[in-house]
């Protein structure tokens, strides 16, 4: 391809995207609870000029088709509502979104040109966040208001990204039409597949996601990201029979014993030739006294691999040594599978012209062509979607200092880097009008 040597200057609002920014980690929602998120990025396209907005239900496929994995029980999603409420939430909207339909996509139509998307998350984590001076949310008021829970990876500043290329493309001189995508539940990789199979993604003709990070510094881009892990969570629940553990321990069928049995298993599963696989029980719990056979326990994990096949290998493995511990003890296990995604590549091509474009950025001192993420990430559901369709896409890193790892207490982004994406984002989703 022949890129265009010259592009729209790209004007960026740097003080509005930090306050905006701040807004949003105030308020940090878990997936399918990201109704005061949800709300805000709303309030804000609104006042943009969009051809369209689809919001929630209208954003996602429908949930009676394809039940929404990882979806909290309604007790807490109510508990989500009122505080978004509180908090300034239009109750009629946040009503709508329930039900695992948090998210939006917004259209901008420019004339004749590619479809190209943008993929950004929203959801935060079940982390405390710092309160000590020298965080600087805490420092400068913006800490979490929902005590619990934080951006603890970013997502805000994505969702910061997503406006700010919105305003960016509307500011430009792009020809065709983009599409940008607030995806919920990443965190739980949840939210990816019903924005995939939603139907707004099949005629994008090239799409990007970004993430914010991954111990990349500012002003640093990697271009492609890759070797992500296909992955796959799970639960289950044991159920055996109670006794009393010093009289009659023979009676009981002992969920725990099962549990722990099956834990020791998942590890033994063997490697597989073909690539890496990881496995992980993250999550266990049981029983009601220490004089009571269990007849009841639980535990989440997951599996992974490096590519679809090898971790459906590990899910089906797992499951297998699962069922025979169970049955070794004489107790029923049910699992059941409450997250997944696939493996994905980025397109070079895509790439080459996040590196072109960010070759002329203010602020960008280092361009990586590649890196693998090690990680997993729904954003594959929807980069499979548009490469199965004949397009093309790529998964942008946009470096930033970040005194606390992801998934921390202490995580924060540099701001100047919401600058630095807007620009080297916008500046490649124009550049792609001007192939030839």
């Amino acid at each position: 391809m022949r890129l265009p040597a010259l592009r729209t200057p790209v004007n960026v609002d740097a003080d509005a995207l930090t306050e905006f920014r701040r807004d949003l980690h105030r308020h940090p929602e878990p997936a399918w609870c990201e109704f005061y998120t949800t709300a805000r990025i709303v309030e804000e396209l609104r006042a943009r000029d969009l051809d369209e907005l689809h919001v929630g239900p209208d954003a996602l496929e429908d949930a009676d088709d394809e039940p929404r994995m990882s979806l909290p029980e309604q007790a807490t999603r109510d508990e989500w509502k009122e505080r978004a409420v509180d908090a300034g939430a239009d109750a009629d909207l946040v009503d709508r979104l329930d039900g695992g339909n948090t998210g939006a996509v917004a259209v901008v139509e420019q004339g004749e040109g590619p479809t190209v998307g943008l993929r950004v998350d929203i959801d935060g984590l079940p982390i405390l966040e710092s309160d000590e001076e020298d965080h600087v949310p805490a420092a400068e008021g913006f800490r979490s208001e929902n005590e619990g829970y934080m951006h603890a990876c970013g997502h805000d500043a994505h969702a910061t990204l997503g406006l700010g290329v919105v305003d960016a493309v509307l500011d430009s001189d792009f020809s065709g039409t983009l599409k940008v995508f607030f995806q919920p539940a990443e965190e739980r990789i949840a939210g990816g597949g019903p924005m995939a199979r939603s139907g707004h993604l099949d005629d994008v003709d090239s799409l990007y996601a970004v993430h914010i990070g991954l111990d990349h510094p500012t002003g640093e881009i990697v271009a492609g990201v890759g070797g992500f892990l296909a992955a796959s969570g799970f639960k289950v629940e044991f159920t055996g029979a109670s006794a009393h553990a010093g009289a009659h321990p023979e009676e009981g069928d002992n969920a725990i014993q099962a549990m722990a049995e099956a834990i020791t298993s998942i590890y033994a599963v063997p490697r597989h030739a073909d690539g890496p696989t990881r496995v992980n029980a993250g999550v266990v719990d049981g029983g009601t006294a220490s004089n009571i056979i269990a007849e009841q326990a639980r535990m989440e994990g997951e599996v992974r691999g490096q590519s679809t096949e090898l971790m459906e290998y590990m899910w089906e493995e797992t499951g297998r040594v699962i069922d025979a511990a169970a049955d070794m003890h004489d107790v029923d296990a049910e699992r059941t599978r409450n997250s997944r995604a696939p493996s994905a590549e980025s397109d070079a091509a895509l790439a080459a012209v996040v590196a072109d474009v960010a070759d002329g950025v203010a602020g960008v001192d280092s361009i990586m062509d590649h890196d693998d993420l090690g990680g997993s990430e729904d954003a594959t559901y929807l980069m499979n979607r548009v490469q199965e369709q004949g397009g093309r896409a790529c998964y942008v890193g946009l470096g930033t200092d970040h005194p606390g790892g992801h998934h921390t207490p202490t995580f924060d982004v540099d701001e100047e880097s919401l600058r630095i994406g807007v620009e080297t984002l916008a500046g490649a989703i124009e550049a792609l009008s001007n192939e030839e």
